[in-house]
């Protein structure tokens, strides 16, 4: 079974809504990506939550000299995410898409 044209107009319309800009994605980024603020909100909670907590234990530990370790691992992550973003946006409208389609699929029947 397949969706009418109108319900995937008003399905592109809604991802177009819903979905999380790239430019804010690399706002925060830029500004609070040492604390995950990027992969927070483009909805990687597990990994944004990983990277907040080694950033306060590579500034807590940072006196004995692992800290530096630490936020050297949590720096190269963050460099590596400048290139990924655009990807976790694209993955982020997919979901949101093929929830939508789903849901139309089931209301169709």
């Amino acid at each position: 079974m397949s969706v009418s044209t109108e319900k995937q107009i008003l399905i592109e319309q809604r991802v177009t809504n819903e979905a999380k800009s790239v430019g804010a994605a690399y706002l925060l980024w830029f500004f609070v990506g040492y604390f995950g603020g990027h992969r927070f909100y483009l909805g990687r909670t597990g990994s944004a939550v990983a990277i907040l907590l080694l950033t306060i234990a590579g500034i807590a530990l940072s006196v004995v000299g692992v800290g530096l370790v630490l936020l050297g691992i949590v720096g190269i992550w963050v460099l590596v995410d400048a290139f990924l973003i655009p990807g976790m946006v694209a993955d982020h409208k997919n979901k949101i898409r093929n929830d939508l389609l789903q849901q139309a699929m089931i209301a169709g029947q």
